[in-house]
């Protein structure tokens, strides 16, 4: 089946991770994948929640939200307190695969914080946010190491993720934005870069799938991510 912008069943859109994008953070980029825009910037902090006070141990989390005009229609701004479940959702999923790969005894008493804030939205944004997230946080413990801060980097290995879609009966990689709202099935993957999946979301949003399907999405995002692993490390080795 001819895809709209023309890419075979299983290839990624265009991407393009632009490193230091703000100046001011530990770490930043800004992700680009198709037209979907997103930037990620991380921000350390010399404390803990108070779950971890006095643990000796760090924190990684994540905050997610879309700027009003990064869709076809205005998307109302969150305001504090009133977040959506949407954006809850997302964020908790970001902060879970960025801390999966993260060694927290080895940050010390420290938060990071990843803001991931979308430009422009064309499907697979938190997938997005997952990808460029790493790049952020490596970004920021790298500058933190060189300063003698960490005695080693505190990453365990990569982490990316990358969307799946069943559209009119075909198994899509990273699909754009008519492949995801009209699919039949929905896949978001995120996998660290031994081979280990640390998130699945599949939902049968018009049609129930199989099994057979449910391999067959596994197989081709393992593909995509590991694509996107070799991404990341040509970002990082480009510094």
């Amino acid at each position: 089946m001819p895809r709209l912008d023309s890419r075979a069943p299983d290839e990624l859109r265009p991407i393009r991770i632009t490193p230091g994008y703000q100046t001011y953070a530990e770490g930043s980029v800004l992700i680009e994948q198709g037209n979907t825009r997103v930037i990620v910037s991380v921000t350390m902090e010399e404390k803990v929640p108070p779950f971890l006070k006095n643990s000796g141990t760090g924190w990684v989390t994540a905050e997610y939200a879309m700027l009003p005009r990064s869709t076809t229609t205005r998307t109302p701004r969150d305001s504090a307190g009133k977040i959506s479940g949407r954006s809850q959702e997302i964020q908790r999923l970001v902060g879970r695969s960025l801390r999966g790969v993260t060694d927290l005894a080895a940050l010390g008493e420290r938060s990071f914080t990843v803001d991931c804030d979308v430009l422009q939205a064309d499907a697979g944004t938190r997938t997005a946010s997952i990808t460029g997230g790493y790049v952020a946080l490596y970004l920021a413990f790298s500058k933190l190491h060189r300063l003698g801060i960490f005695k080693s980097m505190p990453l365990r290995s990569q982490v990316a993720g990358v969307s799946v879609s069943v559209y009119k009966g075909n198994i899509l990689l990273d699909p754009a934005f008519d492949e995801d709202c009209n699919a039949e099935s929905d896949f978001n993957l995120v996998m660290n870069s031994r081979g280990e999946f640390i998130e699945v979301q599949g939902t049968a949003e018009k049609k129930a799938y199989s099994r057979e399907t449910l391999d067959a999405v596994l197989a081709l995002g393992e593909k995509g991510i590991r694509q996107l692993f070799e991404i990341q490390a040509a970002t990082i080795k480009g510094l």
